[in-house]
């Protein structure tokens, strides 16, 4: 029998003020003055539309994603939150993170947005190199990345992410190492590190950039990992790094197979249904204007098939440094272990996982090439015969997740922040 497992809200905003050619994210860039008022109020009929799926259960954490939620107000951000305190059951301790971009910060919102009850900011770094943030579309400059930290300590947030990026045009091994330093500097609680990569529909997909080899890629991550260690940043994910008793809980949630309810123009969430024995993934209409005309009639869903609830499961669990209890499997997804257990026991044989009594997780080897672990879970790898190699190719590179872009598919890519973010 399913049980429950633990239940997030994700709220996405989806406006910046220039899309970046890198993202994929559902976003778009504002053109006209932004529609706080009636955005917000579209928000709150989405959650009162989608609170009696999930009456009774606590959100533990809540996530402004993006978009740019750093657009909105700290009085707009303030109306969502106490309305989702009305829909839904919000633990008091609930963490409560928003993106933001260190352009569209103005002086003294900071303060504004703790005041409205957001006690974790995930901050879009991605570069202190400024040659480096022009190629990547950034609209702000490592100056104001430090002038955004420095007010977010003042204002009492200092449980906050930096986004960074590796693997740049024209980035060397040192380029790479350098930007960990600087972001250290200003003392963040975590750090979202992870590699640019070229994603379909993008500006950069179009006209791609020339990106390092594999082998220069491998150097700086290694080198960048030594030196968070160094910093005490232990690596929980594939691309997050975090201080002690820094874990991002909201994230953490998504990778251990947790619930969500997203709202929001093109928001995906995931819904443990236990007395029908399903799991229920439900989106939002993309589009803005057309959320905003059909809210609270937006929202589809689909019931995930038995036989896709292994990979969806695997995508997230063996992302985690940690990996997950073999029993936690079958409790969240209602399928036998024996399902899965020769696969497991096939890519423990070959290096890729390791165990250690009841626990699973990727090996150093499985990490590097977490992607040719995920296809053996694919339905239509499900028998595949032991030893054929894998494709790296098989697969999306599972670099950066957008629950505003997530559907449970092997489209997903995932990290900490889903900011612009990952996280």
């Amino acid at each position: 029998m399913l049980e429950l497992p633990p239940l997030s809200l994700y709220v996405h905003l989806p406006w910046c003020v220039r899309k970046c050619p890198y993202c994929d994210f559902n976003s778009y860039g504002l053109r006209d003055a932004l529609p706080e008022v009636q955005y917000v109020d579209a928000l709150e009929r989405d959650m009162a539309a989608q609170a009696e799926a999930v009456a009774g259960r606590t959100v533990v954490s809540v996530f402004f994603g993006g978009g740019t939620p750093s657009l909105f107000s700290p009085e707009a951000i303030g109306r969502v939150i106490e309305a989702a305190r009305r829909h839904f059951l919000v633990a008091d301790d609930a963490e409560i993170t928003l993106e933001a971009n260190p352009g569209t910060v103005e002086r003294g919102r900071f303060a504004g947005y703790r005041a409205a009850g957001v006690n974790r900011v995930s901050l879009g770094a991605q570069s202190f190199d400024a040659a480096q943030l022009r190629a990547l579309g950034r609209i702000h400059g490592s100056d104001e990345t430090r002038v955004a930290a420095a007010e977010l300590h003042a204002a009492g947030l200092d449980n906050f992410n930096l986004d960074l990026m590796y693997g740049l045009p024209g980035q060397d091994a040192e380029g790479a190492v350098r930007d960990v330093e600087q972001a250290l500097a200003l003392q963040p609680a975590h750090l979202s590190h992870y590699q640019l990569t070229i994603e379909p529909g993008t500006v950069f997909a179009a006209h791609p950039p020339q990106l390092p080899q594999d082998e220069l890629s491998d150097a700086m991550l290694e080198g960048c990992q030594h030196r968070l260690a160094e910093a005490g940043f232990a690596r929980y994910e594939v691309s997050a790094y975090a201080r002690p008793q820094r874990r991002c809980r909201h994230n953490r949630n998504y990778w251990q197979f947790g619930d969500y309810v997203g709202i929001g123009a093109g928001a995906h969430g995931k819904i443990t249904d236990a007395r029908a024995g399903q799991i229920v993934r439900t989106w939002q209409l993309r589009e803005p204007r057309r959320y905003l005309g059909a809210v609270p009639k937006a929202g589809f869903e689909r019931i995930v098939e038995p036989g896709d609830l292994p990979f969806e499961y695997m995508m997230n669990a063996l992302r985690l440094t940690d990996g997950f209890i073999a029993g936690d499997f079958s409790r969240f997804t209602g399928v036998p272990w024996l399902a899965i257990a020769s696969r497991m026991t096939r890519l423990e044989g070959r290096g890729l996982l390791t165990r250690s009594g009841q626990r699973w997780q990727a090996s150093a080897l499985g990490m590097r090439f977490l992607n040719d672990v995920l296809t053996d879970f694919l339905p239509e790898r499900a028998e595949r015969t032991p030893g054929v190699p894998l494709s790296t190719a098989a697969l999306a590179a599972p670099v950066r997740y957008s629950q505003a872009d997530s559907a449970g598919t092997a489209n997903e890519r995932i990290t900490c922040e889903t900011g612009q973010v990952a996280e």
